[in-house]
């Protein structure tokens, strides 16, 4: 067998058989990671560990396809924030249930009112708008990729009212103008408009608010 190390070797071990070659590299990290250790020195079968070392996969995680613990797995999930019926129905196929299985703890959780895919669409609405000051079209398009309705996302909009809709997009234009270096206005101007256009605002209330402003 070849070794790995040299004369003055502080730390010697072997590796012995296929199930070694994942935890072999942990534990030589650990001794080279160690100050007292400078010199490591393992006794191996190269080929052998070559190919293990290639091949080791890591530990599966156990599949869970028994609704009893899904559900109350997927009720915790709910109770930390609203979750869209799609949210939850990705969280379920990666913890390994099967469709049928999915879909009953989905009409479960509803029953339960865990899900409600109308107060989620409110509650992500109100959140991307009074937290990170996005438009009616940025927030939309979140909904729509969560696959909300879309007359559930249309009531969600609605509930941002009008007035500190168009205060926040003032607001975002003004403090985007202040760290703006352009100088010619008419570029300047673009910059400001293709921003909040970027924070998902419509082309008309933005051209309302820089002319407004004279920016």
């Amino acid at each position: 067998m070849p070794a790995i190390g040299n004369e003055g070797t502080d730390v010697v071990f072997p590796y012995n058989g296929a199930a070694g070659a994942y935890h072999l590299l942990h534990l030589g990290y650990r001794i080279l990671a160690a100050q007292h250790v400078t010199k490591v020195a393992i006794f191996i079968q190269t080929q052998e560990f070559l190919v293990n070392l290639v091949c080791m996969e890591e530990p599966k995680k156990k599949r869970i396809t028994d609704e009893k613990t899904a559900l109350a797995k997927a009720e915790h999930f709910c109770a930390y924030q609203e979750r869209s019926q799609q949210e939850v129905r990705n969280k379920l196929y990666e913890l390994g249930m099967y469709p049928t299985g999915v879909e009953s703890v989905i009409s479960q959780l509803i029953t339960g009112n865990f899900l409600n895919e109308e107060r989620f669409a409110r509650a992500y609405t109100q959140g991307k708008f009074n937290l990170k000051g996005w438009g009616r079209i940025k927030i939309k398009q979140g909904l729509k990729l969560k696959q909300v309705p879309d007359k559930l996302i249309s009531k969600a909009l609605q509930t941002i009212d009008g007035d500190a809709y168009l205060a926040t997009l003032q607001k975002l234009i003004e403090k985007k103008q202040a760290v703006t270096t352009e100088k010619n206005t008419f570029k300047r101007r673009y910059k400001l408009q293709q921003y909040a256009m970027s924070r998902g605002y419509e082309s008309d209330l933005i051209n309302d608010v820089l002319k407004d402003s004279e920016l």
